[in-house]
């Protein structure tokens, strides 16, 4: 891939204005590739760039975890490839971290499973090793407690990233572009012309935008922007609960999936805990100040040198899922200049959806890539 290489766009006026509604990882990435190549973007966000659900994400790159149908582990290879390209691009300081991933299971039956799974991504030429407990303690993570025989599957390709500094960098750079960044703000209304095609958007502060393109990249409010356009968008409800605690020395090099927990490093000074398990008890009436003991808890039978962090910060955060468990990406042709980004994984995929949806916008050209997750599955 080439990031400048948007086939068949220097031939194509950019449209006059484009409003993307959300600056999280998916915003950003649309924006910034099109700010790059030329367009008129404004970031229109309720909040602060990366502030959202892309600050509160376990921001794993991965495939390893997208094998339930071949084109979606493809997209998420491509995004993958697309984040080391980014980091050669814009530079990998402070949000690319790639460290590779560590996942075990402590039952049979699980582990016997996550040892099928590394066979199909090696027959699908993804990189995966097998090794032990042991040899994990040994060469790669020496603070962890985990059994010596447990299989452990390293994938190496893997990463984590700053989602936040990674949004900030891509918003700032559009903003150099030329783009506009319109933060602390909420869509109220979208405006279309006799022929249905975009024509304003309305802001809580009480201004109204003339554009042509509007990008839904709000995350989990996707849904009620495209009820603004009358469309039906059906979203998951899946709420999911992360931790940060900090700690004067960072004890782990890479995110890991270990029974119970998940853990990730999240800079200098402080690291990122999440668990299915802790999720579930949401809707149980559990708060978030017990529902982040339990995460620490966790995390510090695993982690001992986690003993005497403290929880910093702890926030429940409704992931931006369509109905299916897929991605949304692409124009709704029944909305002429209306467009989708919305997916789970946004931090794996936002850089080559980015790329992807831009080129779309820019030169009319739907990428085969994208064929299995168009809106127009979900008619309005």
């Amino acid at each position: 891939m080439i990031w400048g290489g948007f086939v068949g766009i220097g031939a194509v006026k950019p449209p006059e204005r484009v409003a993307v509604i959300g600056a999280g990882i998916l915003g950003a990435s649309v924006g910034w590739n099109l700010s790059r190549h030329g367009a008129k973007v404004v970031f229109i966000d309720a909040g602060q760039p990366g502030e959202g659900v892309t600050n509160w994400s376990f921001s794993w790159v991965n495939a390893s975890n997208k094998t339930t149908r071949k084109s979606y582990f493809d997209l998420n290879v491509a995004g993958m490839a697309a984040h080391r390209e980014l980091a050669g691009t814009i530079g990998p300081d402070s949000w690319w971290y790639p460290t590779g991933h560590l996942r075990w299971a402590e039952d049979p039956a699980a582990q016997a499973k996550l040892l099928e799974t590394a066979g199909l991504l090696t027959s699908w030429d993804y990189q995966v090793e097998v090794c032990t407990g042991a040899e994990v303690r040994r060469h790669l993570e020496r603070a962890l407690t985990m059994p010596g025989e447990v299989p452990v599957l390293f994938y190496p390709d893997e990463a984590w990233v700053h989602g936040r500094h990674l949004v900030g960098r891509l918003v700032g750079q559009a903003v150099a572009f030329g783009a506009e960044l319109r933060s602390g703000t909420a869509v109220c209304d979208i405006g279309t012309g006799g022929d249905g095609s975009i024509r304003t958007v309305a802001l809580s502060d009480g201004s109204c935008l003339d554009v042509d393109i509007v990008v839904n990249a709000a995350g989990p409010s996707a849904s009620h922007v495209a009820g603004l356009l009358s469309r039906h968008l059906p979203m998951r409800r899946e709420p999911g609960v992360l931790t940060r605690i900090a700690c004067a020395q960072v004890p782990v090099r890479r995110a890991m999936h270990a029974p119970h927990i998940e853990i990730r490093p999240d800079g200098d000074a402080s690291v990122v805990l999440h668990s299915r398990e802790i999720d579930a008890l949401i809707d149980t009436g559990e708060g978030p100040v017990q529902l982040a003991r339990l995460l620490r808890e966790s995390a510090w039978k695993l982690v001992p040198e986690l003993g005497n962090s403290r929880i910093a910060q702890t926030r429940v955060a409704h992931r931006p899922i369509p109905a299916d468990g897929f991605p949304s990406v692409g124009g709704v042709p029944s909305v002429p200049g209306y467009y989708e980004a919305v997916s789970h994984s946004g931090i794996t995929l936002g850089p080559v959806i980015g790329r992807l949806l831009a080129s779309e916008i820019l030169s009319g050209k739907r990428d085969e890539m994208l064929a299995d997750f168009r809106p127009e599955r979900f008619p309005s």
